[in-house]
């Protein structure tokens, strides 16, 4: 049993040293060394908080049994955050003054064991919270009594808080597929951008190759070059894909994703000057090259708004979180904005959160002026190349149930 204990935390002790976010020491095994327990395979942990107060329980460990009573001041490390955010290109924020506390931040590991008593995180209040924002908690060892090492890339967890938040969607609305177009002096040349969008589809397709389309949004140039279109069901495809139609070399990307119904997806894709890349809620799909291309975004694009295929090309579903930034966003960037974003964050160009529920005027969040309004779309109902003007706001739903819940 000497053997084993030894052997696996020999192995322990390299696993977190490698994957840990901060640079690890040179150990010698035959000293002890003290980390916060949880922190072996990776710093960051997830705080669950469906209401407050809440506790996350923390407590300390060391790679041995000790031969006497060992002391530990554990303390809450708000400043660390910008750290993490630089070191991990993420962009969590310090959770609000106030809001947080550590109960009893001294622990002990009395003689003859290898794990202490327990601290406690405990969230008070969700007051101060901002929509979009993903809080982290750092909780670091500050003090050791007695000359015993600390494994710095363990000596602190991040703990990100999860919350459970309902939120208003569109449902969609054949009647509600049109345009909407921003003036010249709002279009923007986008050489690096990431557009994202949230979607939950009622009903596919019945297969590969059944060509029937269902198409969600475009975004896109005034006349409408340059598109990013997404869309289910292109023929020779199965319906469960994802087509991003874009300006790449190829001209297309089908996702490796199947999509399923009446779950949320959240759709990522970035273009940085070379590559188009997808992301499925927070992954990878897959890449295709596309070098020197850009979009003059002007337009927004709801469904199939062109001449009678409204209906026939009809998504059955719900969408909302619409963002287009000028830059391509990180994975871990992406991860973090599962639920919503800061509307303040950097190179978030225009944000629909479609969170109204009611009317149909969809604000930007961001404050940089792509608001719209559906009483005032256009399209091009008679396929002609001829712009109509349309107020469509009487077509506009809303929908929030128990089916739009998100856990950031």
């Amino acid at each position: 049993m000497k053997y084993s204990y030894r052997f696996f935390l020999r192995a322990f002790i390299i696993a977190f040293l490698t994957s840990a976010c901060s640079e690890g020491d040179d150990m010698d095994y035959n000293k002890n060394g003290l980390f916060i327990s949880g922190t072996e395979a990776v710093a960051l942990q997830k705080f669950v908080v469906d209401d407050t107060p809440a506790t996350y329980t923390v407590t300390v460990q060391s790679t041995k049994k000790m031969d006497r009573n060992i002391t530990v001041e554990l303390a809450l490390a708000p400043d660390m955050v910008q750290t993490y955010n630089a070191h991990n290109k993420t962009n969590y924020f310090p959770i609000p003054d106030g809001a947080v506390e550590l109960v009893n931040p001294q622990v002990t590991i009395s003689a003859g064991t290898a794990l202490s008593t327990s601290s406690s995180v405990k969230v008070i209040s969700t007051e101060q919270f901002e929509e979009g924002r993903t809080y982290l908690i750092p909780v670091t060892i500050k003090q050791v009594e007695g000359n015993v090492e600390v494994i710095r890339s363990s000596q602190t967890i991040y703990l990100y808080v999860s919350r459970i938040m309902q939120f208003w969607a569109v449902n969609s609305n054949a009647n509600a597929s049109s345009n909407y177009v921003f003036p010249d002096e709002k279009m923007v040349n986008l050489t690096n951008y990431t557009i994202e969008f949230k979607c939950y589809s009622n009903v596919f397709g019945s297969g590969k190759g059944d060509g029937n389309i269902k198409r969600l949004l475009a975004i896109e140039g005034k006349n409408e070059e340059c598109a990013n279109m997404f869309r289910f069901g292109e023929s020779g495809y199965d319906a469960h894909c994802l087509q991003w139609i874009n300006p790449s070399d190829a001209g297309r990307y089908q996702s490796n994703t199947l999509f399923q119904t009446h779950q949320w997806y959240l759709v990522s894709c970035t273009y940085d000057g070379s590559t188009f890349a997808m992301y499925v809620n927070g992954e990878l799909d897959g890449t295709t090259t596309g070098e020197g291309k850009y979009l003059p975004f002007q337009r927004y694009e709801m469904g199939m708004s062109w001449g009678g295929y409204r209906n026939s090309q009809f998504f059955s579903g719900r969408f909302c979180e619409i963002r287009v930034w000028d830059r391509a966003l990180s994975a871990s960037e992406i991860q973090g904005g599962m639920c919503g974003v800061d509307p303040n964050s950097k190179g978030l160009l225009a944000y629909w959160k479609m969170n109204e529920g009611t009317g149909a005027h969809f604000a930007d969040a961001t404050g940089h002026g792509y608001d719209m309004d559906w009483t005032r779309t256009a399209r091009d109902d008679r396929e002609n190349g001829v712009m109509v003007d349309h107020d469509y706001s009487q077509f506009i739903q809303w929908i929030s149930d128990e089916s739009n819940k998100c856990a950031q």
